[in-house]
């Protein structure tokens, strides 16, 4: 499978150089690869939180990140609901895998994390993140409501997930991560 990706990504590369850059999805890139550096920070958080009380799921945090990406999306030209849709979705896949880490950790008890993380320094590189993918998400508007925004984004997730040498878990959620960022209407 990773093979068929990585030729996937070569050749959709030189169809994508040969194109003008505002006229093709290769803007995708950066926001995909965002997105995927979010979901490798699930690893820190889980664990962080992994043999505590904290939960995976964080209404009140989650909430915030909401709020505040409603309020700052119409700053940048975006829609609030669809901002935050796209950043449901990231937090969705970081749940996913913050589970699925779990999971493998109780299957497997000497691969769970000897050390816990410090969720205080963790969220400020959450934020970092969340920033720049709402920034990118304004600076990607039209390439993500062209129609050929879902295969673009395909690509892309496919090529992050190579650079970033997901395992499947991580694959999968960078796959319903990446995929909220096309508008389809």
């Amino acid at each position: 499978m990773r093979v068929l990706v990585v030729l996937l990504a070569v050749v959709s590369g030189l169809v994508l150089a040969s194109v003008p850059a505002s006229a093709s999805g290769s803007s995708l890139w950066r926001l995909t690869d965002l997105a995927a550096q979010r979901v490798r920070i699930a690893d820190k958080v889980a664990a962080a939180k992994y043999g505590t009380p904290s939960p995976i799921d964080d209404p009140a945090r989650e909430q915030q990140i909401y709020d505040s990406v409603a309020a700052r999306a119409p700053g940048l030209g975006l829609d609030p609901a669809d901002a935050v849709r796209f950043f449901r979705a990231q937090i969705e896949a970081n749940k996913l895998v913050q589970r699925g880490l779990y999971a493998r950790w109780d299957a497997h008890p000497s691969s769970a994390p000897r050390t816990r993380p410090d969720l205080g320094e963790i969220r400020p590189v959450i934020d970092r993140l969340n920033t720049d993918l709402l920034t990118e998400l304004a600076a990607t508007r039209p390439a993500r409501t062209a129609r050929s925004c879902p295969a673009h984004e395909l690509v892309a997730a496919g090529v992050a997930d190579v650079v970033h040498h997901f395992d499947a878990l991580h694959a999968r959620a960078l796959t319903g991560a990446a995929r909220a960022a096309c508008i389809t209407r």
